[in-house]
C-alpha cells in the first residue's frame, strides 16, 4: 500500500537535494515520536502516519504543498479529536497529542528556512516531552539520537549551496554538541534544584507490583516478572543472611472465601490502632532505591520502626507512616523512583501481646467455604497426641503435614470452581501442589479453624546472591507470601510454610524461574553465565544512570561544594559559582569570537596577496571573484602570453573548490604563480 502512495524510489544518491533533506527530517521526527506510541490515541497515530507519508510523497514527486485551508481543516479535526479523547485541551496527554499533530502538520508548510526553523525547535520541544513519561537510560539514548538528527537537519538548512553530504552535516552537528557538552555538564551539576520547579509528575512510571489483595495465583503471576522491584545497600556489618531478608508489604486479614484483603484501621481496637512494635539488638542500616509501584506503600525490611533515626527518610512531599499491622504506608501511590535510608531490627516483636477482642477478626472464616479443609483441621484437633496442644504444637503439626507429599511449583494451574470457591480445599486435599500463597492461605485457614489468630503477609523474600556495585537486587520474582500467627505473650510470629516444602527458596533465596523467551532461552542454553552477565551489565549501567543522573539531588550538589572547599555550603553558593563559571565562559567565548573575527584564514591571506599582484598587472579584481573568473579575465586581457598565469589560477580554483579541496593552499603554488606573473609582466 505504501508503494502506491509514494513514487518509485530512485535511490538515495539520486534524490534532489530538497527531497533528500526533507526525507531525513521526516525520519528524525518519526524516531522522536516512536516512544510516544504507547501514550498517543489510535487516531493520532493514524493521522500522523498519513501526514508523514503525504509529506514524503510531496518531496519525492516535487509536487506542490497543500494550501493553508487544507492545513487549517486538518488542524481543526485534530483539535476536535483531542478534546473528544481527553475532554480537555490542557494537561500532559492532551498537550503532547497536540504537539505531535502541530509538528507533523508543520512539515507540510516547509516553504522557507523560517518554517524549517519552527519544525526544528518544535522537534527539540517534542524530545523533552518524552521525559514526562520515562527517564530511563534507553529513552535518554534514543533522544540523544533525536537531538543529533535535529541538529544535523539544522546544519543542512544553513548550508543552502551545493549538495553537502548528510555525514558532513552530521559531523558538524556532533562537534557543536560536544562543544556545548561542558556547559550542559556545568548546568546539570550546579543549577540549584528548587522544588517544585525541578520535580516533574511521573504518574505514568508506575509498574505492576504487589497488590492490596490476593487471590490464589496472584503472587505466582508477579513472580513471572524478573524486573527489579528495589535495590538495597547495607552499611555497617554488611548484608544479612538471605533467609532473614523479609521485605514486608500488605498484611491481608479479611477473607471472603475467594479473596484476601486488608483490615482497615477502623476495624481494629484502640490498642491496635498504634503499631506495637518492640525491637532489640543491633540495627541494620540500609539504603533503598524503590522502583515505582501501584500501591501507596514501602516494602521495608522487617522490622523497621517508626522512631526517629530508624524510620525511612523521604522527600518532604511524601509522608509515610507505620500501620498497626506492621506495613509502611504512604499517602499516595509510589509513581516515581524513590531513594531513602532506614534502619531495621531482626530481633523484634509485634503486638498486641495480650488477648484483645479485635483479635477475633483474625479467626473469622466465611461460612460455606472449604468444608473439607475445615474438617481436616477438626480431625487434627481430635488427634490424641494433640490433646490440649498449644498453638505452637499445632503449627508444627501442620508444617509436618506440608513436608509429607506437597510440591512447590510456579504453575499449579487454577484452583477452585468457576467462582473461585473451595480453592483451599482443592489445594490442601486433592492436588497438593502450589506456590507460596497457596501454602500460606491454607495454613492461615487451618490456624483460624483451630481458633488461632492468623493472617497472610505479602512482600518480597530474599535477594539476588550477587550484588551489583554494592547494591543488593530484589526482583519481582522474589515476591512472596508468608503467614503470621498470634501467640499470647509473644504477639505476632512469622511462620513461613514455604520453608517446609522448599527450604532452598528461603535459605538460599532461590525463587522459581519462569520459562525464558526464545532469544533468552537460546542464550541460556548456550551459555547461562553469558545471559546472567549481560543482564547484570545492563542493570549495573541502568543503576548508575539512576543514582548518578536521575537521583542527583541538591544534597549531592552541596556535597560537591564541600569537596571543592566550602565549609557550610548553601544553595546560594551554587548560584554564585554557576554565575561565575558561566560569566567566565561567556568572556572566553567573546574573546575567541574577537580573535576569530580578526584572524584571517590562509585562503583569505592568499586572496589578498593575489588581488594585489593581479592589480599590479592591470587585471581588474573584485572581492567576490573566484579564481576561475580571474583566469578568464587574464585570458581576455593577455591572450596567449597569459595562458600559464590563467592555468595557475584554474589550478588554485580546483585546489579550493574541487573534489580534493584543501584546508589551506599549497605553498609551492605561490612560487609557480609568481613565475607565471613575471613572464606576463616581462613581455
Amino acid at each position: 500500500m505504501i508503494t502506491t502512495l509514494l513514487p518509485r524510489w530512485p535511490g538515495w544518491t539520486h534524490l534532489p537535494r530538497d527531497a533528500r533533506d526533507v526525507l531525513f527530517l521526516l525520519a528524525v521526527i518519526s524516531w522522536t515520536i516512536v516512544p510516544h506510541f504507547a501514550h498517543l490515541p489510535a487516531w493520532c497515530l493514524a493521522l500522523t502516519m498519513i501526514v508523514m507519508l503525504w509529506r514524503a510523497r510531496v518531496a519525492m514527486a516535487n509536487a506542490p504543498l497543500p494550501g493553508r485551508w487544507t492545513l487549517w481543516v486538518v488542524l481543526a479535526v485534530a483539535i476536535g479529536l483531542t478534546f473528544w479523547t481527553y475532554r480537555t485541551l490542557l494537561g500532559k496527554d492532551a498537550g503532547v497529542t497536540l504537539l505531535v499533530m502541530l509538528m507533523v502538520l508543520k512539515t507540510l508548510e516547509l516553504r522557507a528556512r523560517r518554517d524549517a526553523l519552527v519544525v526544528f525547535f518544535l522537534g527539540f520541544f517534542l524530545v523533552l516531552t518524552n521525559f514526562l513519561y520515562a527517564q530511563s537510560l534507553a529513552v535518554a539514548a534514543a533522544m540523544l539520537v533525536s537531538v543529533w538528527g535535529l541538529l544535523t537537519a539544522l546544519v543542512l538548512a544553513h548550508m543552502p549551496v551545493g549538495r553537502p553530504a548528510i555525514a558532513q552535516a552530521g559531523t558538524v552537528a556532533a562537534k557543536a554538541a560536544l562543544l556545548g557538552a561542558p556547559i550542559m555538564l556545568v548546568l546539570f551539576m550546579l543549577f540549584p534544584r528548587m522544588a517544585p520547579l525541578w520535580a516533574v509528575p511521573q504518574e505514568q512510571l508506575a509498574k505492576s507490583g504487589l497488590s492490596g489483595s490476593l487471590r490464589l495465583g496472584g503472587v505466582a503471576e508477579l513472580a513471572v516478572d524478573d524486573s527489579i522491584a528495589l535495590r538495597a545497600r547495607f552499611t555497617g556489618d554488611g548484608r544479612p543472611a538471605a533467609e532473614t531478608l523479609y521485605w514486608r508489604g500488605p498484611a491481608l486479614s479479611r477473607f471472603d472465601g475467594r479473596e484476601w484483603s486488608r483490615l482497615e484501621p477502623s476495624a481494629l481496637s484502640v490498642t491496635q490502632r498504634s503499631s506495637q512494635l518492640e525491637v532489640s539488638g543491633a540495627p541494620i542500616s540500609y539504603e533503598v532505591t524503590l522502583e515505582p509501584s501501584r500501591l501507596p506503600m514501602l516494602p521495608l525490611l522487617e522490622a523497621t520502626p517508626a522512631r526517629e533515626g530508624d524510620a525511612p527518610q523521604l522527600a518532604s512531599s511524601l509522608r509515610a507512616f507505620l500501620r498497626p499491622d506492621g506495613q509502611w504506608a504512604t499517602e499516595r501511590a509510589i509513581t516515581e523512583r524513590l531513594r531513602f535510608s532506614a534502619r531495621a531490627y531482626l530481633a523484634h516483636r509485634q503486638g498486641p501481646f495480650e488477648d484483645d477482642a479485635s483479635l477475633r477478626a483474625y479467626t473469622d472464616l466465611p461460612a460455606g467455604y472449604n468444608p473439607r479443609t475445615l474438617a481436616w483441621a477438626a480431625a487434627l484437633q481430635r488427634r490424641p497426641d494433640l490433646a490440649d496442644a498449644t498453638p505452637e504444637r499445632f503449627i508444627q503439626a501442620v508444617l509436618e503435614h506440608i513436608r509429607s507429599g506437597f510440591t512447590y511449583t510456579l504453575t499449579p494451574g487454577a484452583y477452585g470452581d468457576d467462582e473461585g470457591r473451595h480453592a483451599v480445599d482443592e489445594f490442601w486435599i486433592d492436588r497438593r501442589e502450589g506456590f507460596c500463597e497457596h501454602f500460606s492461605a491454607a495454613f492461615v485457614v487451618i490456624m483460624r479453624a483451630l481458633d488461632v489468630p492468623a493472617r497472610i503477609v505479602t512482600g518480597y523474600q530474599g535477594a539476588d546472591a550477587v550484588t551489583q556495585d554494592g547494591w543488593t537486587i530484589v526482583r519481582n520474582s522474589h515476591a512472596h507470601a508468608w503467614a503470621e500467627v498470634w501467640i499470647a505473650g509473644k504477639g505476632w510470629l512469622r511462620v513461613d510454610p514455604t520453608a517446609a516444602v522448599a527450604p532452598e527458596r528461603i535459605r538460599l533465596s532461590q525463587p522459581l524461574r519462569p520459562q525464558l523467551g526464545l532469544v533468552a532461552g537460546t542464550l541460556n542454553a548456550i551459555n547461562p553465565e553469558l545471559l546472567a552477565e549481560l543482564r547484570g551489565t545492563w542493570e549495573r549501567v541502568n543503576n548508575r544512570w539512576n543514582q548518578w543522573v536521575l537521583h542527583y539531588s541538591r544534597d549531592d550538589q552541596l556535597d560537591l561544594l564541600q569537596r571543592l572547599g566550602w565549609r557550610s555550603p548553601e544553595w546560594a553558593d551554587l548560584a554564585y559559582l554557576l554565575i561565575t563559571l558561566l560569566s567566565g565562559g561567556a568572556f572566553a567565548g567573546a574573546a575567541w569570537a574577537w580573535w576569530d573575527r580578526h584572524h584571517r584564514s590562509p585562503w583569505e591571506r592568499l586572496s589578498a596577496r593575489l588581488a594585489r599582484k593581479l592589480t599590479l598587472l592591470g587585471v581588474d579584481v573584485l572581492p567576490h571573484d573566484a579564481p576561475r573568473t580571474l583566469a578568464r579575465r587574464v585570458r581576455e586581457q593577455f591572450g596567449a602570453r597569459g595562458e600559464s598565469l590563467a592555468a595557475s589560477l584554474e589550478a588554485l580554483d580546483a585546489m579550493r573548490y574541487g573534489r580534493a579541496a584543501r584546508d589551506r593552499p599549497d605553498r609551492a603554488w605561490w612560487s609557480a604563480f609568481e613565475r607565471a606573473a613575471s613572464m606576463v609582466s616581462s613581455r
